[in-house]
């Protein structure tokens, strides 16, 4: 099968991706087996196949959004039935025995195995997963809309949930790729006025048209104090920003893998209860409660499809804000 593999991690622009013949992986026990129709391409993609993310095995296929039906079935895996649509995401193993996984909180599980970091993921024409970790998708969603509701839609709707956003509230979204252009539709289905700072003017354009009450540069200040923010661009500096827009009781949600360094930060930004919080990956639970929400509001992703051949260039164009919504990579028919 053709998949692409990072083989010297470092700049985009210096090809550390490589496209190459494999072996058709086979699934083992509990696990099944996936032909990839689509797999969206998240920027948890772009740190790793730039290094910033120093990869947990040689030769990995990135790839986490994936979205294909069941192709084979590993001994004892029923699950899912020959021929079914089915996700695999980012998080694709925990230990289900340390105190984190216990108390339902596998996200931060001390041995948790990821797709595309640590087995390899959707940017090739098979994969393979252990059952209990992969989603039923929805009818409602073709493959290009539901490929990127499996991180940029699971990983933005716990980044919603940690914000602990007050009925009604103030939300802004700092940064409008494939996973904020998704949380902004679940804020404003909730009620919320949303303010988008973004340096992307398409991405401004896409807010404006979804509903959003605003929109600014991401150095902007909001047109009203912010009961709660979300940062999704990767951007350290935007910290002080952000949390300098935040009225008091305020709530700065880092929803990013990956963050370049934070400035100093002064006290009086975080005085009156005000507070940062990072997300860590994302449980099961949230991938089943966000397709459900999908499903209802209904979602509707803004995407760009590539040809697998294309990932490279998909991952370029990440990489300089020139996608609007979400990638996706078009694998087969």
């Amino acid at each position: 099968m053709r998949a692409w593999q990072v083989v010297f991690p470092g700049p985009i622009a210096e090809g550390p991706l490589e496209i190459r013949d494999v072996p058709v992986p086979g699934p083992g026990p509990g696990e099944i087996r996936v032909r990839v129709l689509v797999c969206g391409v998240c920027r948890t993609d772009l740190h790793l196949a730039e290094g910033d993310l120093p990869s947990h095995r040689d030769l990995v296929v990135p790839g986490h959004e994936v979205v294909g039906v069941v192709d084979d079935l590993g001994p004892g895996a029923g699950r899912f039935a020959l021929g079914e649509r089915v996700g695999i995401a980012w998080l694709r193993h925990t230990c289900g025995a340390c105190r984190w996984c216990q108390r339902g909180a596998e996200n931060l599980c001390i041995e948790p195995e990821f797709t595309g970091w640590d087995a390899d993921g959707g940017f090739a024409e098979y994969a393979v997963v252990d059952e209990a970790y992969a989603y039923a998708i929805p009818e409602s969603f073709d493959d290009e809309q539901a490929a990127p509701l499996l991180c940029a839609g699971i990983i933005g709707y716990r980044a919603w949930c940690r914000a602990e956003l007050p009925v009604g509230g103030r939300l802004g979204i700092y940064g409008f790729g494939g996973s904020a252009h998704l949380t902004a539709q679940v804020a404003l289905h909730e009620g919320a006025a949303v303010h988008v700072l973004t340096r992307s003017a398409e991405a401004r354009g896409l807010a404006l048209e979804l509903g959003c009450a605003s929109v600014g540069d991401a150095y902007d200040e909001p047109p009203e104090k912010l009961d709660a923010a979300i940062l999704f661009a990767p951007v350290g500096e935007l910290v002080p920003t952000a949390l300098r827009a935040l009225d008091r009781g305020g709530t700065l949600v880092i929803a990013g893998i990956h963050l370049s360094d934070i400035p100093a930060l002064r006290y009086a930004w975080l005085f009156e209860e005000r507070q940062i919080r990072s997300v860590t990956a994302n449980t099961r639970q949230d991938g089943v409660e966000l397709l459900e929400l999908a499903t209802r509001i209904p979602i509707r992703p803004t995407t760009t499809a590539y040809p697998l051949e294309a990932a490279p260039q998909a991952l370029t164009d990440l990489a300089h804000d020139r996608i609007n919504g979400a990638a996706v990579l078009r694998v087969s028919g």
